[in-house]
């Protein structure tokens, strides 16, 4: 599905609908309450990041879960599902919407590739990300659950997912590599379904929980298969990506066997009940988009504070990447 193409993936819907006057930091659902609440919103800001060049849509299912809804809503298990579903039709109609409005060709053309324009992944974020305590950035919590506990915390949301067709999953902002590996084994319970893997990272090293980042690279891909497509980091600060790719290109898979996949935050900090504090070091999107692609991701974008202007200027330089 990746190899031989390079792609660019949408930014922070949280913080895009935060932007355009939707507050969202502090809920324990963050933007997946909007399913509920405000579905246009979702889909007008997945159409903002489709007008700036992204080719990836991304649900809004990260901070989705059936005992979330079902706590935090009100409602039955069954409609928890059926809004895990409608992040999935929302992804679909902006993507229908935008190919209708600008046809393939005036849509990001020097993108597209074969039979596939455009993707929806699947956000699946960690454990940690429903809690709503910040836990997903430092990972502790899988010292208090076996990898069994985490699967069966996760079929729901996954079967969801793959049951409303999404192209692909996005397992992301994962801390630890225990909750990965824990993943990646219910997928072969959805054997058609492909999935990349993303770590939130603490250092040019590290994941947030601790593991050596080329460790945890490296045992994905043997535990994926041929389902993993794609391996990389995401939600961390844009100094460290250069680092942990090249921490990870220094033994297999090399990004040619198991493409890479980033999309950094601005670099500020995640503070529990408020959202993000203090503003991160600038980055030039020159210099480091095309760093990135030349240590081998395929998928580029943005995620916690990078909006629609950010993925715009990806898009650019990735253009002349090709």
């Amino acid at each position: 599905m990746l190899q031989g193409r390079v792609w660019v993936l949408d930014g922070g819907l949280a913080s895009t609908l935060e932007q355009g006057g939707i507050s969202v930091d502090g809920d324990p659902l963050w933007s997946a309450r909007l399913l509920y609440t405000d579905p246009d919103a979702i889909k007008k800001v997945h159409a903002s990041f489709l007008d700036s060049g992204a080719q990836i849509i991304t649900t809004s299912s990260y901070q989705a879960s059936i005992p979330g809804f079902r706590q935090h809503l009100g409602i039955t298990e069954e409609a928890a599902v059926d809004l895990i579903t409608l992040s999935v039709a929302l992804a679909r109609e902006a993507v229908s919407e935008h190919v209708a409005n600008c046809g393939t060709e005036g849509a990001v053309s020097n993108f597209l590739y074969g039979a596939h324009q455009f993707l929806v992944a699947g956000s699946v974020g960690p454990y940690g990300a429903c809690q709503a305590d910040g836990s997903e950035y430092s990972g502790q919590y899988v010292n208090n659950l076996s990898t069994t506990d985490l699967i069966d915390w996760h079929r729901p949301r996954v079967a969801a997912l793959v049951g409303a067709g999404v192209d692909v999953l996005a397992i992301e902002t994962i801390p630890a590599a225990k909750e990965a590996l824990a993943i990646l084994e219910l997928l072969a319970e959805f054997p058609s379904i492909k999935a990349w893997v993303t770590f939130s990272c603490k250092d040019g090293h590290h994941t947030n929980y601790g593991d050596r980042f080329s460790e945890a690279v490296k045992k994905c891909y043997e535990k994926g298969s041929d389902q993993l497509i794609a391996v990389g980091v995401n939600c961390s600060p844009p100094q460290h990506l250069s680092s942990l790719l090249r921490e990870a290109n220094a033994s297999p898979p090399s990004p040619e066997v198991l493409p890479r996949v980033v999309y950094p935050n601005s670099g500020e900090e995640w503070v529990a009940g408020k959202g993000w504090e203090g503003r991160g070091s600038q980055w030039s999107y020159v210099d480091q988009v095309v760093e990135w692609r030349k240590l081998g991701a395929s998928i580029i974008g943005g995620c916690c504070r990078l909006g629609p202007s950010d993925i715009k200027a990806i898009a650019s330089v990735m253009s002349s990447c090709v």
